[in-house]
């Protein structure tokens, strides 16, 4: 998304336990999905005075947090489990310096997910896996995994997995985006 929008970046793993800050962190999406965010953010070594982006997602159907799947079968008991239900996907973006987080943005969309078939599920993850492996909610909203969806609610970069227009918006205002 960075790329595609123009902003010079360069990519760096954050050094966290995401699960100990899961633990650790108690309420709902939003909440997780901005300590995750800013987490990551503060936990990437960069240059003095360099900022740095962390970004994170979180889905949640009838208040029950999911994380991302462990293995197929965890993946396929994830998609029934989602079958003919809503859920709510999180994400969160942070702007850090020096180890401070000094800028964060959450947004939220629903997902109706219709009725899915064990064949559906089954052939659906025969394409896409492992790639949606990687994917809190075992879906990617930009390849096959519109096809679990009967309705979509919500800013098309959060689905992506962040905020792209708040943080474009942070990064103008920090002059570090020409405006």
């Amino acid at each position: 998304m960075l790329t595609s929008a123009g902003v010079a970046h360069e990519t760096r793993a954050p050094n966290l336990d995401e699960d100990k800050i899961k633990r650790d962190c108690s309420g709902d999406g939003a909440g997780v999905a901005l300590r995750l965010a800013e987490a990551k953010a503060q936990s990437v070594m960069a240059d003095p005075g360099d900022w740095v982006i962390g970004s994170d997602s979180t889905i949640s159907v009838d208040g029950e947090l999911y994380s991302k799947p462990r293995d197929r079968i965890q993946a396929t008991a994830h998609l029934a489990a989602f079958s003919g239900r809503s859920m709510r996907l999180t994400s969160a973006v942070a702007l850090a310096r020096d180890g401070r987080c000094e800028w964060r943005h959450c947004d939220s969309a629903t997902l109706k997910v219709r009725t899915l078939s064990e064949k559906f599920i089954a052939d659906y993850l025969d394409v896409e896996w492992p790639e949606v492996a990687y994917c809190v909610g075992v879906f990617r909203i930009e390849g096959r995994g519109v096809t679990l969806f009967e309705r979509i609610d919500g800013d098309h970069f959060t689905i992506l997995g962040m905020p792209l227009l708040p943080l474009l918006g942070a990064l103008r205002e920090r002059k570090l985006l020409p405006s």
